[in-house]
C-alpha cells in the first residue's frame, strides 16, 4: 500500500524534488533484450556502449543510468543512443524495477528522506584573530566577506548612509 504524500493531498504518490523521466518500456524484438524510450536525450547524438558496471562511470547521464542499471545486479550490458536504452539482461534476469531506475534518474529528493544539518554541508570558517583590522582601518573580514570585490562593499556603505543605518 502506497502511503499518501504529505504535501500534496491528491497524489497517491509523490515524486519528491527533481525531474521524473518519462519512460516507455519495451521488447527489442530479441530475448533478453528489452528497450527504454525516455522523454530526454542521455547521449545527444552519439552512440555509448557499457558491457559492464567498470565501464560505466562518471557524471554523464549515460555513464550515470548505465551504472544505476548494472546496480540492480540484472543487466549484462547497456546501448544508449539519444533517448533509447537497450539492456541486454543477465542471464535469468528479469526487467522488473529497471523501469523505475530510469525514471528516478533525476530525482534528487525522495519522500522519507532525512536532509543533512547546515553544519554537515558547509565547512565552518576560520575567524580572524580578535582586533584584526584590514589595511583601510576597517573591522576584519570573514573568508566569504574577502571574496566580495570592494565596490560592493562601497556601495553597499553608501546605501546605509542614505538609508540612515
Amino acid at each position: 500500500m502506497v502511503e499518501k504524500c504529505q504535501r500534496c493531498t491528491t497524489a497517491d504518490y509523490c515524486f519528491g524534488m527533481g525531474q521524473p523521466v518519462s519512460v516507455l518500456e519495451g521488447p527489442a524484438g530479441k530475448l533478453g533484450i528489452v528497450r527504454f524510450e525516455a522523454n530526454r536525450s542521455f547521449t545527444g547524438m552519439g552512440h555509448e556502449r557499457f558491457s559492464s558496471a567498470d565501464q560505466a562511470f562518471g557524471t554523464k547521464p549515460a555513464a550515470v543510468v548505465a551504472s544505476r542499471l548494472f546496480a540492480t545486479g540484472q543487466v549484462a550490458g547497456v546501448h544508449i543512443y539519444g533517448n533509447i536504452i537497450t539492456v541486454e539482461l543477465a542471464k535469468g534476469a528479469g526487467a522488473q524495477g529497471l523501469n523505475e531506475v530510469v525514471r528516478d534518474l533525476y530525482q534528487y529528493w525522495k519522500p522519507g528522506m532525512v536532509p543533512p544539518a547546515f553544519e554537515d554541508l558547509v565547512a565552518p570558517e576560520e575567524e580572524a584573530p580578535s582586533g584584526a583590522a584590514t589595511s583601510d582601518g576597517g573591522p576584519a573580514l570573514s573568508a566569504a566577506a574577502q571574496r566580495v570585490p570592494a565596490h560592493l562593499f562601497e556601495r553597499s556603505a553608501s546605501a546605509r548612509a542614505r538609508l540612515g543605518g
